[in-house]
């Protein structure tokens, strides 16, 4: 949901009569929503039954990719990519529910494999999206998109129970409403910060907003009985620093993907490019998705050898040595292609680890609250890493054939930032001391020489 109509925007402007200003907002509006729309459903799971919201979740996508497909306006389509952004809560919601009714030997694969679904989706959305763009309307990827989360719906109603595992209590509204203003706040910040301008009135003062937002809303859950998100649980070291670090892998795993994509399209002339079209880039791109599927059930083994926390150690590092790799503009196809792939094995590795630590380090009354919280971190590392790739890119630029693009330098500056990040993840990861909680029943079978 998420990507799924990047590769459109550049036409979208033509398509439904609009500025590519107003464009933009099809991809903000879902990044606004699933950010504040996760730890809403989380928290409502753990309250109200995690799977009677993840129904919710999937009606919600299902009803807006219906009205994307028949939107008669941009303003509507907008509209219905603010319902999209309910996908994201479907991935910590998924997790919860594994967490509480699978048998424990088939938790950490789980596990994986969903957390390393927000890879996954996002590789091929890209060159599906291109395909159907290039041979019939773009309202199909919409029809499609509510086809397959109608068939969802039906398919979790018939086979997934209800998790037995409740919170009770009632529902923290002025703390979530808090969270919400504060959220939407940040990410339009950093979401339009190139496009407004990092020095403008607007940005800044939303910056500013967020923080005094932020500060008042913690303030305000420190004192509330049952709070929308437990800010003494979140303050744990195991949880705290996990989320920090998934803010860093976050923006390490996008890089590759995104500006990948970039290079594979820019032009021969540039020195660097490789000319390819849209489908063909996401086509050598697809790899990426079929290594993410391979490795999460390997991250799980290893998680249940060694312990979570040395498999976000190994994951992080070898996204780092990725992002590395790319940094150095491989000369052909083949080696953009290897790098890309090894990048994608690190991330499925970290993405995998990293609810199976938060997990380890809550109680099983809080699960989904804190692997939303958890997804929201990662997607303001994707969030963040596209400001930085937006704002290096359209400040090193060099002239091709009278054309502005980014330089070679923009797209070293990226990936050596990525790697950067996820080295700081990994020295994170360990130095993060386990810190286990009463009630929180460990999700992979851990041996003792782990700790």
């Amino acid at each position: 949901m998420q990507t799924l109509v990047v590769p459109l925007l550049p036409r979208f402007p033509r398509l439904l009569s609009a500025s590519p200003a107003t464009v933009a907002w099809l991809v903000t509006a879902t990044l606004v929503a699933g950010a504040v729309g996760a730890p809403l459903l989380g928290r409502l799971g753990d309250m109200y039954g995690k799977r009677r919201m993840l129904l919710v979740a999937l009606a919600l996508v299902s009803v807006g990719s219906a009205l994307g497909a028949v939107a008669p306006d941009v303003g509507v389509l907008i509209a219905a990519r603010v319902l999209q952004g309910a996908a994201l809560g479907v991935v910590p919601l998924g997790i919860s529910i594994m967490r509480d009714l699978l048998p424990a030997d088939r938790v950490g694969s789980g596990v994986a494999l969903m957390s390393s679904s927000l890879g996954i989706g996002g590789a091929i959305a890209l060159p599906l999206t291109g395909l159907v763009a290039q041979e019939a309307s773009w309202r199909w990827l919409f029809a499609g998109a509510a086809v397959v989360g109608a068939l969802q719906f039906l398919l979790v109603r018939a086979v997934v129970s209800e998790s037995p595992t409740r919170t009770g209590g009632r529902f923290d509204l002025l703390g979530a409403l808090g969270l919400a203003v504060a959220l939407v706040c940040l990410l339009l910040a950093v979401s339009k910060g190139a496009e407004w301008g990092w020095a403008s009135a607007g940005v800044l003062g939303l910056l500013v907003a967020a923080a005094v937002l932020f500060a008042a809303w913690s303030r305000y859950e420190l004192r509330t009985r049952s709070p929308m998100v437990d800010l003494r649980v979140s303050a744990r070291p195991t949880v705290l620093w996990t989320n920090v670090a998934s803010i860093a892998t976050g923006f390490a795993m996008f890089a590759s993907f995104l500006v990948t994509t970039q290079i594979l399209q820019a032009p021969v002339a540039t020195g660097y490019g490789f000319g390819l079209s849209l489908v063909a880039a996401g086509v050598v791109l697809l790899p990426i998705g079929g290594a993410m599927s391979i490795f999460s059930p390997v991250s799980a083994r290893i998680s249940a050898r060694y312990g979570p926390r040395t498999t976000l150690v190994l994951g992080t590092t070898v996204l780092a040595a990725g992002n590395v790799g790319l940094a150095t503009l491989p000369g052909s196809v083949p080696l953009v292609l290897a790098a890309s792939t090894v990048a994608a094995i690190g991330a499925a590795l970290a993405y995998s680890a990293l609810p199976l630590l938060i997990m380890n380090g809550v109680p099983s009354t809080e699960t989904a609250a804190a692997n939303s919280l958890n997804t929201l971190m990662r997607m303001l590392g994707t969030s963040s890493c596209s400001a930085v790739v937006a704002a290096v890119t359209t400040g090193l630029t060099a002239s091709v054939a009278g054309r502005e693009l980014p330089s070679a330098s923009a797209y070293v500056v990226v990936f050596l930032a990525a790697a950067g990040a996820a080295a700081v993840a990994a020295l994170i990861a360990a130095l993060t001391p386990r810190s286990p909680v009463a009630g929180a029943a460990a999700p992979v079978p851990v041996p003792a020489r782990a700790a």
